[in-house]
């Protein structure tokens, strides 16, 4: 069997609603996605959410349910955003389910054969909010950072992995994989990280203290840790052991924001594979964080905002616009609802949702409806969208998604100018046949061009561009070669106003 895309997001731990960092994670994945979709390839594209650990227990408790009841109530939240954001998603795995279960008990159990799980004593601090041990390194100037929350001094016995003794192995693929991580420059923190000797990893929690997990197959006096356990969700979600996985396994990219990706997929997760003898993943896109006036975006600071009232209020295709043009990819970028009302109103108001107003208003008032059937091909635009059709190309293969609609809107904005130029509403009050033709040729040319740039824009902008589709009978199967003849004849019946402007009364 061939190999296939494969791209999967971090699984969203449920101790809390969807925010926006999720929302950002999913959209980027969904377009990287559909991104290979219109390329051609057979793509599996999984999201999912983590379930198991000690705050989850701790909010069933606060609420005096049963931790499951508790996870299925807000697993439901996550699941309704991937329909609102109309994620292609093939796949949605929970950590409770026993398709994911029953692969953490063989890693555990085989990693245990194998002698790289130990019990020992440890004696040392504990981060309850990041339901992790800590070391002296993780303090700074003496104190531990906020990240941390509540650290509590623990002693109490475990079960330890070896990780430790994968180290040198660890700094040689890293030195041999330069392109691992994207952007390149976090694998220099990565390497840097590895300068310090990595301690064994805890990989259990007593029952005594914390019951919601997977129990250790060898030991039922413990849970698994959630990372050791979560980390799992990209085989077992893609049927480790058959078929399936033989054909999607290695893991193309995974889409994970900054902050886990060290330590837990950058040093735990390939360590992990690597010790169960299983091939190591492509790549990891480690994505930014949306910054209010520098501070990461979150409730305990005051500046999130209701995201599905926002997106119930502005539209699936606005926010997903938003979300890919503002940020560049891999960075952190600034959020305000200001800056979204001014690409919604410049970009997708003006630009693009002005621009098939116009033309279908103009087809349907010149040309009965009818795209005309004409010779003439617009050689200065042609000229432009193939230019313009490799630099989108170029960006998207590299997800710098922000640079290429810069492009493809540079290319929206020239049809724009194109009508303001030829002036459609002069030549239909011509009556000589030299006129009646350009007329023609530049409404053909028009749709041409919206029938090339829609081809783009379903990717980003799935709802709008659906109706756009529709209403030309564009085929599904992508064609980006210039062809003014391509829609002629197709009658155009419906009027779209896809992005009415944001006003704001006085």
């Amino acid at each position: 069997m061939n190999k296939k895309f494969y791209i999967t997001t971090a699984i969203d731990y449920v101790n809390g609603q969807p925010h926006l960092g999720h929302t950002y994670e999913k959209v980027l994945a969904d377009t990287i996605a559909r991104y290979h979709r219109l390329k051609g390839e057979s793509v599996h594209f999984l999201t999912g959410v983590d379930e198991h650990g000690q705050k989850i227990q701790q909010k069933a408790n606060a609420e005096g349910i049963e931790p499951l009841a508790y996870c299925d109530r807000i697993t439901e939240s996550f699941i309704d955003l991937t329909h609102r954001l109309k994620l292609t998603n093939d796949d949605f795995i929970r950590t409770t389910q026993e398709r994911h279960k029953k692969v953490v008990t063989w890693a555990l159990q085989t990693l245990f054969d194998k002698g790289l799980i130990y019990k020992a004593e440890y004696r040392g601090f504990y981060s309850v909010k990041e339901e992790r041990f800590l070391q002296e390194k993780d303090r700074v100037n003496g104190e531990w950072p906020a990240m941390f929350g509540e650290v509590r001094e623990l002693v109490e016995s475990n079960y330890f992995f070896k990780l430790s003794q994968f180290q040198p192995w660890l700094v040689e693929f890293y030195n041999q994989h330069p392109d691992f991580i994207f952007p390149q420059y976090r694998r220099k923190q990565v390497l840097e990280f590895l300068k310090e000797p990595l301690n064994d990893l805890c990989i259990s929690r007593p029952v005594e203290r914390l019951q919601w997990g997977i129990p250790l197959p060898f030991d039922p006096n413990y849970v698994t840790y959630v990372w050791f356990d979560a980390l799992l969700n990209y085989i077992s979600a893609v049927g480790f052991g058959g078929e399936n996985f033989n054909a999607y396994w290695p893991v193309d990219w995974h889409v994970i924001g900054k902050d886990i990706l060290l330590p837990a997929h950058a040093i735990y997760w390939p360590t992990m594979l690597k010790a169960l003898e299983l091939p190591m993943p492509k790549h990891i896109l480690a994505h930014g964080w949306w910054l209010v006036s520098g501070e990461k975006m979150s409730k305990s600071l005051g500046n999130a905002f209701n995201l599905f009232d926002w997106l119930e209020t502005r539209g699936i295709d606005a926010v997903r616009y938003f979300l890919l043009r503002e940020m560049v990819t891999g960075q952190d970028s600034e959020f305000s609802l200001e800056n979204f009302e001014n690409r919604y109103n410049n970009e997708l108001a003006n630009d693009w949702g002005n621009l098939i107003s116009r033309t279908f208003n103009m087809v349907q008032r010149y040309c009965d409806g009818i795209v005309p059937t004409v010779d003439a091909q617009a050689t200065e635009l042609k000229s432009i969208w193939e230019s313009t059709h490799q630099s989108i190309c170029k960006h998207f293969d590299g997800f710098q998604f922000a640079q290429g609609l810069e492009e493809l809107f540079k290319f929206i904005r020239e049809l724009n100018k194109f009508i303001e130029v030829k002036a459609p509403w002069k030549l239909a009050k011509q009556t000589d046949e030299a006129s009646l033709a350009e007329l023609k040729s530049t409404l053909a040319c028009l749709i041409e061009g919206i029938r090339l740039s829609v081809q783009w824009l379903q990717i980003v902008l799935p709802e709008s561009s659906e109706k756009i589709m529709s209403a030309l009978g564009i085929d599904p199967k992508p064609d980006f070669t210039w062809k003014v003849q391509h829609l002629a004849g197709t009658k155009i019946t419906e009027k779209l106003l896809l992005f009415p402007k944001i006003v704001h009364s006085a």
